[in-house]
């Protein structure tokens, strides 16, 4: 099958092109640049005409949407502002990006969604849950709607989102060199309030398996692609503090983190509701290599003083 990997320069589409290509699949991918793993082709996806030639040259049997351009480290006070490219690449960027892959006879599309855009409650999230439609943090506000673009468009598609979960792995945030573990080194990731969120991960390993099983699935709708240990974000911060031997984390009531973090901070820390993988293990028969966050990290190596 040839498969075009829209953002294949990202987290995830760096694992998935050398893993599209072990299995036997041909993988083209797209980025501004030009530049990336395997053949790629250089095109902006707001540019509609210059993306429609390189989808047009590519010919594929099936697009990957993972068109993102999130910062290494975005500021939640300021989310809607670090987010807005991003934001226009799930809305204008994938409705270019659909419109050439019919034109260039494209069977199906497969994309990337979010697995912590419900609204909160407790337990898990199935695929069924709304999402966080109400009382919506004002920042995280256009990011739902992007999304909700997103999964609307891809729908009209007859394509299949796969809703990923706090997309850990080489060249994330995550990783031994990223954003939050410096910060969480330096002891700059407070608890705020109770942290209550319940987060659910996702290695780009295994974000790249899970599309790789789509391919050959005649699937439609939404799945949660996470794994299979939701953790509090306290438990979180404490643990993964403990594994880098980083300073335990301070605890900073909500009412004066919201100076600091704006409203969006305190509801990441307190408001996000895990999400349940069964339907994907069940209908993708998938299964996380990593199914718990400490597994994952400590297979990268993150843990150790010596990767920083």
């Amino acid at each position: 099958m040839r498969v075009l990997v829209a953002g294949s320069t990202g987290v995830i589409g760096a694992r998935l092109m050398p893993l599209l290509e072990a299995v036997g699949h041909e993988a083209i991918g797209l980025s501004r640049s030009g530049r990336g793993p395997g053949r790629t082709l250089a095109a902006d996806a707001l540019d509609r005409d210059a993306l429609s030639r390189a989808v047009r040259e590519a010919a594929p049997d099936t697009v990957v949407n993972l068109l993102t351009a999130i910062p290494a480290a975005p500021d939640p006070k300021h989310l809607a502002r670090d987010f807005a490219l991003t934001n226009r690449l799930r809305t204008e960027g994938t409705r270019n990006l659909y419109a050439a892959a019919r034109k260039a006879g494209a069977a199906r599309v497969v994309a990337q969604g979010l697995a912590y855009a419900y609204q909160p409650a407790d337990g898990l999230a199935d695929e069924d849950a709304p999402l966080w439609t109400e009382h919506t943090p004002k920042q995280f506000a256009p990011v739902l709607s992007a999304l909700i673009d997103l999964e609307t468009t891809t729908a009209d598609a007859d394509g299949l989102v796969l809703r990923f979960g706090h997309l850990y792995g080489p060249g994330s945030a995550y990783a031994p060199d990223g954003s939050f573990t410096a910060q969480v080194r330096a002891g700059k990731v407070p608890v705020v309030g109770g942290g209550r969120s319940v987060l659910s991960f996702t290695h780009a390993d295994d974000a790249a398996t899970a599309i790789v099983a789509a391919l050959d699935k005649d699937l439609t709708g939404v799945l949660n692609v996470v794994d299979d240990t939701p953790v509090p974000m306290a438990d979180f911060l404490t643990g993964y503090a403990r594994m880098l031997d980083a300073p335990a984390p301070r605890h900073v009531p909500a009412a004066l983190a919201r100076l600091a973090v704006g409203g969006w901070g305190v509801a990441f820390m307190n408001g996000l509701r895990g999400a349940d993988n069964a339907r994907a293990r069940l209908r993708l028969d998938w299964r996380p290599r990593h199914p718990s966050w400490v597994h994952g990290i400590e297979a990268g190596g993150t843990a150790s003083r010596d990767a920083a």
